[in-house]
C-alpha cells in the first residue's frame, strides 16, 4: 500500500485562506533582520507566506499584515520585488 504524503499547510496575510506551501510565496526577515522573498522554502528566519495573487498582496500591505507577521517595516524595494513576482516577470 502506498503511503499518501501530508501536504503542508500555511495561511495567506493577505486572504487568509489556508493552501498548499508550494503554492504561496514565502517572505523571510533573516536573524540579521533583511527581508528576502524565498524561492527555496528554507531560509531561516521568520516567514510569512503570501498567495500569488495581486488582491492579497494589495491586502497584506494595506492592512499592514505583512510587516505585522515580520514584526518589521517592509522597504521599498521588497515591495517592488514581490509585485513583480506576483506579476510573473520573475520566479
Amino acid at each position: 500500500m502506498a503511503r499518501v504524503r501530508k501536504v503542508p499547510q500555511r495561511i495567506c496575510v493577505g486572504c487568509g485562506q489556508t493552501r498548499g506551501k508550494k503554492e504561496l510565496i514565502r517572505i523571510v526577515r533573516s536573524p540579521d533582520y533583511e527581508i528576502k522573498i524565498d524561492t527555496t522554502g528554507k531560509l531561516s528566519g521568520r516567514g510569512a507566506y503570501l498567495c500569488r495573487r495581486m488582491e492579497c498582496l494589495s491586502a497584506a500591505l494595506a492592512g499592514k499584515q505583512l510587516e505585522r507577521a515580520l514584526r518589521m517595516e517592509l522597504p521599498q524595494e521588497v515591495i517592488a520585488a514581490l509585485k513583480k513576482t506576483i506579476s510573473g516577470d520573475s520566479f
